[in-house]
């Protein structure tokens, strides 16, 4: 019988559903449903050690209606978490008393200062958490204080915050990536370069959800204005499947052993799959349990279930970044069927299967002969 038991940095997690950071993990009665409900872990709202300067606004959500109705696409203007520091820490001890097994990771975020970095996290990990994400990816709000995406755009800063980090734990640190930027690999080699334990990827796509056009007004409005926010739900999965397998193939070459996290858009247990083909270790869901609720994760483990048992996959290491090489360059597509026409012609225009289809194999031995003259 397949199994969704996966151990990732030296965490054993029932199974590879993880809470994102965000309104399902805002609090400690959220997040000991989640582990109730059955989910592999819980990432908490991202914490600062001032939330007195987070101040949300409302309405700060933007839904993308598909023409039957369907919510496709999820925009954001809402910041990291409002509640203060000290009452989040009482509710990580009270988490870990209740669920001792529950895998609990605490998001952080902090100014560009090495004494509030150590600060957060030597504070987060004395009341038990398992492990960090570092919020380097909110588009926005923050960034307008420097944090954020705005420290997520830089590599050298990275470098300076991770080794900030590194000095203060030694328990699994993650680095959120944001995907507001041209080659996502470079700032995620610099994490990984500093001492990350693995990268998350991607968060929100920076957006304006659209425009009233009976008031003119952006969307979503406050007072009659509006700012940028966070693009989410399944519209975005195309563009984080595209940069996890990036950050995949990099961390293949260049850090083998170091983890990835996907997130963006996955609803169902075949967009898990999906992203796990393409290098990740672990799969985060947020919208989806805003769209969906809590018990979302136990239709996400039995569609994931019947894709390796139809495959018969035992284990997610059986097919993790199974994908991966079947991605090549342009060029090399127009050579493939170059050969393929050849191929195909020495044939007499006929299939090589005996069902009428191509074989791939076959294929690699015709390649292997014309390649030998």
């Amino acid at each position: 019988m397949p199994t969704l038991v996966t151990t990732v940095d030296g965490l054993k997690f029932p199974n590879p559903f993880i809470i994102a950071s965000g309104p399902p993990g805002t609090n400690l009665n959220v997040i000991t449903r989640a582990f109730r409900e059955g989910w592999g872990a819980v990432i908490a709202k991202t914490v600062s050690l001032d939330a007195s300067k987070v101040v949300n606004v409302s309405p700060r959500y933007a839904k993308l209606h598909a023409a039957g109705g369907e919510v496709i696409g999820w925009e954001n203007i809402e910041l990291i978490s409002d509640r203060p520091f000290e009452i989040w820490l009482d509710e990580f001890k009270r988490c870990k008393d209740q669920f001792p097994d529950g895998i609990l990771i605490a998001s952080v975020m902090e100014e560009y200062r090495k004494d509030a970095w150590v600060e957060i996290i030597e504070r987060c990990q004395a009341c038990g958490v398992d492990g960090f994400e570092l919020n380097f990816s909110c588009p926005h709000g923050l960034p307008e204080r420097k944090m954020g995406s705005a420290m997520g755009e830089e590599p050298e800063i990275l470098r300076e915050v991770v080794g900030w980090v590194r000095e203060a734990t030694r328990k699994p640190v993650w680095a959120k990536m944001t995907p507001n930027i041209t080659r996502i690999e470079d700032p995620a080699r610099a994490a990984l370069q500093a001492g990350v334990s693995g990268i998350s990827a991607i968060n929100t796509l920076r957006c304006v959800m659209g425009v009233d056009l009976e008031t003119l007004r952006p969307l979503p409005t406050v007072e009659g204005y509006s700012t940028p926010g966070g693009y989410s739900s399944k519209a975005i999965k195309p563009v984080a499947l595209r940069m996890v397998m990036e950050t995949a193939q990099m961390i293949r070459r260049e850090f083998p052993g170091r983890s990835l996290s996907g997130l963006g858009g996955i609803e169902t247990g075949r967009d898990a799959a999906e992203f796990i083909l393409l290098g990740a270790d672990t799969v985060q869901v947020c919208t989806g349990v805003m769209k969906f609720g809590y018990g979302l994760v136990q239709r996400l483990c039995d569609d994931l279930l019947a894709f390796m048992a139809g495959h018969q996959f035992e284990s997610m290491a059986e097919f993790k970044g199974r994908s991966l090489g079947f991605l090549t360059t342009h060029a090399d597509l127009v050579r493939r069927q170059a050969e393929h026409k050849v191929a195909r012609k020495r044939d007499g225009g006929k299939a090589l299967g005996s069902d009428g289809e191509w074989r791939g194999d076959d294929f690699v031995k015709q390649s292997a002969s014309l390649a030998n003259g």
